[in-house]
């Protein structure tokens, strides 16, 4: 019996991820009842609608949230590649996140700072 069977603690996966943009590091952690994932970049993050945007806006940090439904969880990180950002904070903002982009669209301005094209992840 591990320990984690004997407290019940949660499950948790961080590893880096490779995108066409450079490698970021994704994590999530479930539990009995729920879960959350986030991409961390080296500009700010793109997680699950756990995050609390006035928080983020308090410390002037980029964070652009999806959200999943009760069908449709979002477990993963990779799970925010195509889903859809729902809010932004005011400096995600100024790095050209929109709401209604894809994930893998906020990852990419958080990574290149640049308000680059949607044309550039329709590969990934």
């Amino acid at each position: 019996m591990t320990s984690a069977d004997t407290f019940g603690l949660p499950a948790a996966r961080q590893q880096t991820l490779e995108t066409p943009f450079g490698p970021v590091v994704g994590s999530s952690y479930a539990w009995r009842g729920g879960q959350y994932c986030a991409i961390h970049t080296s500009n700010g993050v793109v997680g699950c609608g756990i995050y609390d945007l006035a928080v983020a806006d308090e410390f002037d940090m980029a964070f652009a949230i999806a959200k999943g439904t009760p069908d449709h969880p979002l477990r993963e990180p990779e799970d925010l590649y195509e889903a859809r950002i729902v809010g932004v904070s005011s400096a995600a903002g100024k790095l050209g996140i929109e709401p209604g982009m894809r994930g893998i669209e906020a990852v990419q301005k958080m990574m290149t700072k640049t308000s680059g094209t949607a044309s550039d992840v329709d590969d990934v």
